[in-house]
């Protein structure tokens, strides 16, 4: 078991809006998709795939804190 006191926490944001290229099912946060395609599909293919699927994001968890210290993960 760690020492730690855990003092030095660190809010971990709520999950952003993601979403879900449905031809390599690469899952990104919408806010990094910079042209609008799958980077994935075109760094593999060459090709710029346009559909996506909204991923379902749970925001009625409890707050989850990370403690810069030691690491561990914090759910209050």
């Amino acid at each position: 078991m760690t020492r730690c006191n855990h003092t030095n926490l660190a809010l971990i944001p709520e999950n952003r809006p993601r979403v879900r290229c449905r031809h390599c099912h690469l899952t990104i946060e919408v806010k990094e998709l910079g042209d609008g395609y799958c980077p994935e599909c075109f760094e593999s293919s060459g090709r710029k795939h346009y559909a996506f699927e909204p991923v379902a994001t749970d925001t009625t968890g409890p707050s989850r804190y990370r403690c810069e210290d030691c690491g561990v993960v914090i759910e209050a």
